[in-house]
């Protein structure tokens, strides 16, 4: 199993299993990582900067650890990627703009990226993302276009696009994206990942979002034993994010195989509100009968709540104005036109519209959580559309129905701040994944993973056809 195509196909359970009986080095999977990175890169474009050198360092020091048999945490030598948006020591964190430094200083780690570093965690580089995480595909005027590995021609979502193209296409098991209105599940949904997005304070951030509390970190896998991995680490305190959640000290891979039976499980294939591509209707619906099949007592019904979007985009366009607000004209003239757009759009709202947005989104917080009382989960699709065609920056006006309205069951569970994650359930005709959605009670992570998992068992997760990708001329 040392063979390098071998390797970057490898999930970190994987990987881990085969450093521990020694049939496999941590520079050995490092090094099939970036030959797979190097191969697909141009044609993908999810690496915005890749630290080739600093990886197989961090490489070498992990296979001293395993030889010694002292490895130094949970991921030791796993490669892995890091979205735009999250600081990281020694590399730019540019968050897809032109109006960042990239000379920084870059001396600071965030929560998540720290941790990585305490497990062992082979850190390759940073994932392409819009313009400080602004829209749900992945273009910018810093970085292009980042494409989708099941066809070229389709977006991988966003904001964590490069992320979810990047572990799609074995470019490292695992990648660290945000959500703040869909960013992780989004592109899982569209490169066909398992994404998780967890209770809001349950992954420390620091600095805090912009765009507030409907921001939280997740991580994009091809496996949920590996998203159950990386959250035992991820989830460990940090006293700079002042709205974490106490420390959770559970093993998110204990009970991961105790299965779904006896579950009460709401199907909502609309949410009452939404339109629904029927290939992805059907795939859906027939994935919830596979639930069914596994012993969940599914019931057909939805949870009571009219279509928050305009609460989500009002929001986030607030926070799109503070940003823009305190950047030069200068730095004003270089932005991505989508951003300006969603910025002039928030400058139009006022203390008061503020106010009535925040009462709202309690309004729909308390609902669900009297909701989940009743259910131990929520299922929907996770994205009413199969990938679209990827686009340049600023192709089309930019409006709540443009930016989020073709991805209406992702953002009402940031505005809630329940766990949710996505799985590949199927695909349409022209072969592009498409997503199951889990939504848990708060803090319920541990029980979202499960169901996950249970579902993976009749449905494996599969990786694109890399053998079809050819760099773009």
């Amino acid at each position: 199993m040392s063979d390098a195509t071998d390797l970057a196909d490898c999930s970190a359970t994987e990987l881990l299993r085969l450093y521990r009986s020694g049939a496999a080095s941590p520079v050995d999977a490092t090094r099939a990582v970036l030959a797979r990175i190097e191969r697909f890169n141009p044609a993908v474009n999810a690496f915005c900067h890749l630290a080739p050198e600093a990886a197989l360092a961090s490489a070498r020091a992990s296979e001293a650890r395993w030889t010694r048999g002292a490895p130094c945490g949970l991921l030791d030598g796993v490669p892995m990627a890091i979205k735009d948006l999250i600081l990281t020591a020694g590399m730019p964190t540019l968050r897809g703009s032109r109006t960042i430094d990239p000379a920084g200083p870059w001396e600071v780690d965030a929560p998540v990226t720290a941790r990585m570093r305490e497990a062992g965690a082979v850190i390759l580089g940073k994932t392409t993302t819009p313009e400080f995480g602004c829209k749900g595909e992945t273009n910018s005027p810093l970085t292009g276009i980042t494409r989708n590995p099941w066809n070229l021609e389709r977006t991988p979502g966003g904001s964590s696009g490069g992320t979810a193209a990047a572990v799609a296409c074995g470019m490292g098991p695992l990648a660290i994206g945000t959500d703040g209105a869909g960013s992780v599940r989004i592109p899982a949904a569209f490169c066909g990942n398992f994404g998780l997005k967890p209770s809001f304070g349950r992954v420390p951030a620091y600095p805090l979002s912009p765009f507030g509390s409907v921001a939280h970190l997740g991580p994009h896998t091809m496996s949920v034993a590996d998203a159950a991995l990386a959250m035992n680490v991820m989830k460990q305190p940090d006293a700079r994010d002042w709205t974490s959640l106490p420390a959770d000290h559970s093993d998110y891979t204990h009970g991961l195989d105790d299965g779904i039976r006896g579950l009460r499980i709401a199907f909502s294939p609309a949410l009452g509100y939404a339109k629904v591509d029927p290939e992805i209707a059907e795939a859906v619906a027939l994935a919830v009968d596979r639930l069914a099949d596994l012993g969940a007592h599914v019931e057909l019904v939805d949870p009571g709540f009219e279509n928050p979007l305009d609460i989500t985009t009002g929001l986030w366009f607030l926070g799109a104005w503070t940003i823009w607000s305190g950047l030069t004209s200068a730095q004003q003239a270089v932005a991505d036109p989508d951003f300006r757009a969603e910025a002039l759009l928030g400058e139009k709202l006022s203390a008061l519209d503020v106010q009535r947005l925040h009462l709202r989104r309690g309004a729909l917080g308390s609902h669900m959580r009297q909701f989940m009382e009743r259910f131990d989960l929520l299922v929907t699709p996770t994205v009413a559309v199969p990938a679209f065609v990827a686009r340049p920056a600023g192709h089309s006006p930019m409006d709540p129905a443009a930016m989020l309205g073709w991805t209406p069951f992702s953002y009402p569970f940031n505005l809630t701040q329940q766990p949710a994650c996505t799985i590949p359930c199927g695909l349409t005709a022209d072969r592009l994944p498409i997503g199951l959605q889990f939504v848990g009670p708060m803090f319920g992570d541990a029980l979202v993973l499960r169901a996950a998992r249970a579902y993976e068992t009749v449905r494996p997760i599969a990786r694109p056809d890399l053998a079809a990708l050819r760099p773009r001329a």
